[in-house]
């Protein structure tokens, strides 16, 4: 058996990062280790105890100018990071009240409910609840 285990996120700044993700949205920080001129930044979204087998998210301060470019960018301007609920209104709803940026009102696909949001960053996410 395999499973994707985490992702990893170019961010500018760890903190930052962790006071959007972990203070704004109440991910989880699994992990913040010191490894002199880097850190391992682990965190996972609400309700995800990383036994669980949902995937973590790894933030990874940029370095250099190449992967400072690709801030916000990492999948071509797609997006690439699907966030999955299990009660699309409140979840929306509670990030509306966060002051999440959404790109759409939400959608209803044959695979399930959906909307693009973005984070400070400019990362494109999908919050989806399949049905």
């Amino acid at each position: 058996m395999q499973s994707l285990q985490a992702v990893s996120l170019l961010v500018p700044d760890y903190d930052a990062a962790i006071a959007f993700y972990c203070g704004q949205l109440g991910w989880h920080l699994a992990e913040d280790i010191d490894q002199g001129s880097k850190r391992w930044v682990r965190i996972l979204p609400p309700g995800a105890d990383g036994r669980s087998g949902a995937a973590s998210l790894i933030l990874a301060r940029a370095e250099g100018a190449q992967q400072r470019a690709a801030i916000g960018n990492q999948f071509g301007g797609r997006v690439g990071l699907f966030l999955a609920t299990d009660d699309f209104a409140r979840d929306h709803d509670a990030m509306l009240a966060q002051g999440v940026t959404f790109e759409e009102e939400p959608r209803h696909e044959p695979y399930g409910t959906v909307a693009v949001w973005r984070d400070p960053f400019g990362n494109r996410w999908d919050l989806i609840q399949l049905t």
